[in-house]
């Protein structure tokens, strides 16, 4: 099974649940389980917010290599299940690829169906849902901007509807991909230069919401 974990910048939330899921899979040799994750308003290249950084590795995962990334329809189309934090980011990728309704989850929404009705499959879960009815809680919060408590509250939240999803689904139930495909490489940009600001992921992240590269800070 392939999982696609979706938030808002792409350096805190998605990463979390993605690494979390690269060590689950590890733990329990599962190969053919694997993840990765993207942004509506990714903060493109940046690596995981040093705060997030640090609770992945205090949760047990990996914080190495990464580098956000902006949601495509390709990512969307070879995942066998697609996970946001939030209601509003659910509903805008399954608007970027038509016909994804039955694939697509909130993670709070995915891990109460299945723990509650004891759905095994994505597709066990999209029948679930329609029975289901609304979910309260539904949104896990961005903490970006938010102290290191805050960070640390989300990636508790996050591990603690992950890990008995994982634990509930058929993992084997889904194999479109093995391992994430190379993004084409993209045509040369122009860099942004923008005042050194004291909370940069946040004016990085108003930038971004307009400009697809990345952004630099210079004093």
């Amino acid at each position: 099974m392939h999982v696609l974990f979706i938030c808002s910048g792409n350096v805190c939330r998605s990463p979390i649940a993605e690494r979390l899921t690269h060590a689950y899979a590890l733990a329990h040799d599962l190969p053919n389980l694997t993840a990765e994750s993207a942004g509506v308003r990714a903060l493109v290249g940046f690596p995981i917010e040093p705060v997030a950084a640090r609770v992945i590795e205090g949760l047990g995962a990996s914080a190495e290599g990464f580098r956000a990334r902006r949601l495509r329809p390709e990512m969307i189309k070879r995942a066998d299940l697609v996970l946001a934090m939030t209601e509003q980011i659910r509903d805008r990728s399954m608007e970027l690829l038509l016909g994804t309704s039955h694939c697509t989850f909130t993670l709070v929404e995915a891990r109460r169906i299945a723990t509650d009705t004891g759905a095994r499959t994505v597709a066990e879960l999209a029948i679930a849902r329609r029975e289901y009815g609304p979910i309260d809680d539904a949104n896990i919060s961005d903490p970006v901007g938010l102290g290191e408590a805050a960070f640390t509250q989300v990636g508790d939240r996050i591990a603690a509807e992950l890990m008995p999803l994982l634990d509930a689904l058929d993992l084997g139930s889904g194999t479109k991909m093995r391992e994430p495909e190379p993004e084409p490489e993209p045509l040369p940009s122009p860099v942004v230069h923008l005042p050194l600001s004291p909370r940069p992921l946040i004016a990085a992240r108003a930038a971004s919401s307009i400009l697809d590269y990345p952004v630099s800070w210079s004093r």
